[in-house]
């Protein structure tokens, strides 16, 4: 069983953030997967178990998987994957946590097997619940926030129209990046997917 968390907060007032874009990686990935049809909600067709959205199935190669979306604030997201872990008795190995990057540029995926939260609410809580920062991660970039405007903020805030396609596609192979992950190896996803961020509209 490998696990895929999507980080995020729950409510509708988050929907379409910065800081939800682990949340929206999940809904890619569950359409690559042809777990839902396109255009189909994540969250109605999910169970909630493990305070979360939970949705499983197998891979392309025949590999059983869970996605979840912890639907506690992102500051409590390790009670979930500690949940889902003990459940299937997981090693950290064993799960991908998928999230959101300042420090990165918008659209760029970076996957790592472990490290440290770089500041990220979501990572710290899950490094305090699993006693590791050794664990597989798949970040990707938002881009940093216009000064004068707090991380806080920028993150809560919605995708310019700039960064809105570069965000889909990225998303797009974000899903793929992951299914590597699940069927390939960490490895394997790392090599193919840790490249330069793709171009946005203007080619810039």
């Amino acid at each position: 069983m490998r696990l895929v968390v999507g980080l995020g907060n729950p409510g509708n007032e988050f929907v379409g953030t910065r800081h939800n874009v682990g949340w929206e990686i999940l809904d890619s990935l569950a359409v690559r997967l042809h777990w839902i049809g396109q255009g189909r909600d994540f969250n109605r067709v999910a169970r909630k178990k493990f305070d979360g959205l939970a949705l499983d199935g197998s891979s392309p190669a025949g590999n059983k998987a869970l996605l979840l979306k912890p639907t506690t604030f992102m500051n409590a997201s390790g009670q979930a994957v500690q949940a889902a872990m003990a459940f299937y008795q997981l090693s950290p190995a064993d799960v991908m946590i998928v999230l959101d990057d300042m420090a990165l540029p918008c659209g760029k995926i970076r996957i790592r097997g472990g490290g440290s939260s770089g500041g990220h609410n979501g990572l710290k809580d899950i490094e305090r619940a699993l006693a590791t920062d050794q664990y597989p991660r798949l970040r990707l970039g938002i881009d940093s926030p216009p000064p004068p405007m707090a991380g806080h903020d920028y993150v809560l805030g919605r995708f310019t129209a700039a960064q809105r396609p570069v965000i889909d596609e990225a998303s797009r192979r974000a899903a793929e990046a992951i299914v590597a992950w699940i069927d390939q190896g960490l490895e394997t996803a790392m090599n193919g997917f840790n490249k330069e961020r793709l171009k946005d509209q203007k080619g810039d």
